[in-house]
């Protein structure tokens, strides 16, 4: 390994810790595989490893309560980690590969720095240049650098989240540490999980007493129910897990919010995907029946946005008592910038981390989307001890899961995360599998989350997104 045990170890006991898990069974993972995936100058493929580590922890554990088992053992490789790190690049469908960010999503050169925008929905690319007052049409990417350049950065971060897009300055640590959002971070855990207050349904989530999770493979999530309104990339991800373990996952979508394919065919495994408008008293009266059914409910849009439809935590705590709420935010739920939209690119571009990792001045990127993927396993290990805690003999109330980008940048920037990997290369024919889908020939990373007994793969591959009935796999 590219790190000692110690620094392998102190990553996973941070983050298992956070999760409020006991300390002993960190011992029970070990790692492996070849060396030095996703070089970076921060400790990227640490925090990769650690966030894979309690995820398949945190099942292993859910298992052995669900089947009266010793907990299995665990084992985290790391070119399994870096495979799954890397998922959306690595998809292909028919032989083709998938477009990445759009041409809008990039950094520019402003007045006084830098700028990261973020424009890969159609609809966040008009915001953006409604905002810097750029026509669309050919040469719209240099019109786009000329309005840049002469604003300073934050003026360019204004007006576009004025304007309801998305584009945020890019600061160094220290200048991060004392905005007035920054300066609130250190003083948060890297995610909380929590009661809610409301009423409490006693014992094991309703149906689980039907299922014994004693099958082959083990899944220790055979018989929950999720619902999942997130978008890219760190909520899909957490509920790509989810359903790995055997859960009944159902992606739902606002009609009006077109999700890429691309992006269905790397996070929609698992999974069903239909489309509910809420603001519809047909489509919410479906949603709610959903719900009367749902253990877990996993939301990844900015804080507040869904509450309007009854979907805040407390409002979810007092109709379906017992219920498992996990909540993902960019900037986190607190501060001037709680409502605020924000994607992976963003969040490293505010904190501090592209300019780390770039070079002669100019801001660069991690070699993988890393907090939306460390986000994500750490959203799914929540979810799951949220659902180990269910089933204890004091396992009344509903569980409040709350996980935030910005936080796990702080723990990147700042935290245990174990030692910076050199380049080791990746072999994508040994952690990637291919299979016939709805929309052709899918080649997809195989799923990281590994422990004794458990899956290999998942068992149904993405169909054509938002085409599924909004009904329950299971009766």
């Amino acid at each position: 390994m590219d790190s000692d045990f110690s620094a392998l170890s102190a990553g996973t006991s941070h983050a298992w810790a956070a999760l409020g898990a006991d300390p002993a069974l960190v011992e029970r993972v070990s790692y492996g595989g070849r060396p030095g995936g996703l070089p970076a100058r921060l400790p990227v493929m640490g925090l990769a490893r650690a966030t894979v580590a309690v995820c398949s922890l945190a099942a292993a554990e859910l298992a052995s309560v669900r089947t009266g088992r010793a907990v299995p053992r665990v084992r985290v490789d790391d070119g399994a980690v870096t495979a799954a790190f890397l998922s959306e690049r690595l998809v292909r469908v028919d032989g083709r590969a998938g477009t990445g960010f759009a041409p809008l999503s990039r950094f520019w050169r402003a007045a006084d720095g830098w700028v990261r925008t973020h424009a890969n929905y159609p609809h966040h690319r008009d915001r953006l240049l409604r905002a810097l007052g750029v026509p669309d049409g050919p040469g719209v990417a240099d019109a786009v650098a000329e309005a840049v350049a002469g604003r300073r950065a934050v003026d360019v971060e204004d007006a576009v989240y004025a304007a309801g897009g998305l584009a945020v300055a890019v600061r160094d640590v220290a200048r991060w540490a004392a905005h007035e959002q920054g300066a609130l971070v250190p003083a948060r855990p890297l995610l909380t999980l929590e009661r809610v207050d409301g009423p409490a349904e006693a014992g094991p989530p309703r149906a689980w007493s039907r299922v014994t999770g004693a099958g082959t493979p083990l899944l220790p999530c055979a018989g929950v129910r999720v619902l999942d309104l997130t978008r890219v990339l760190a909520g899909p991800v957490a509920t790509r897990t989810l359903a790995l373990l055997g859960a009944d996952v159902l992606r739902i979508d606002a009609p009006h919010l077109p999700e890429s394919q691309e992006a269905h065919d790397d996070t929609g495994m698992g999974k069903r995907s239909t489309t509910l408008d809420l603001g519809r008293r047909a489509d919410h009266r479906v949603f709610e029946e959903l719900l009367a059914d749902a253990h877990v409910v996993v939301t990844g849009y900015r804080p507040g946005a869904l509450d309007r439809f009854g979907l805040s935590a407390e409002a979810l705590a007092e109709r379906r008592p017992g219920l498992v709420v996990g909540q993902l935010s960019a900037w986190g739920r607190y501060g001037p910038w709680r409502g605020r939209r924000g994607f992976d690119s963003l969040v490293q571009a505010a904190t501090g981390i592209a300019l780390l990792e770039g070079s002669g001045g100019e801001p660069g990127a991690l070699p993988a989307q890393a907090l939306d993927h460390g986000t994500g396993y750490l959203l799914a290990a929540a979810v799951l001890r949220a659902l180990t805690g269910r089933c204890g003999p004091d396992g009344g109330g509903t569980r409040l899961v709350r996980v935030a980008l910005t936080q796990t940048a702080h723990w990147l920037v700042h935290g245990p995360a174990g030692t910076p990997a050199r380049d080791g290369g990746l072999d994508p024919e040994r952690w990637t599998t291919t299979k016939d889908t709805p929309t052709g020939r899918l080649r997809h990373a195989l799923p990281p989350v590994a422990y004794e007994g458990g899956p290999s793969d998942w068992t149904r591959p993405p169909g054509p997104w938002g085409a599924d009935p909004a009904r329950w796999a299971t009766a």
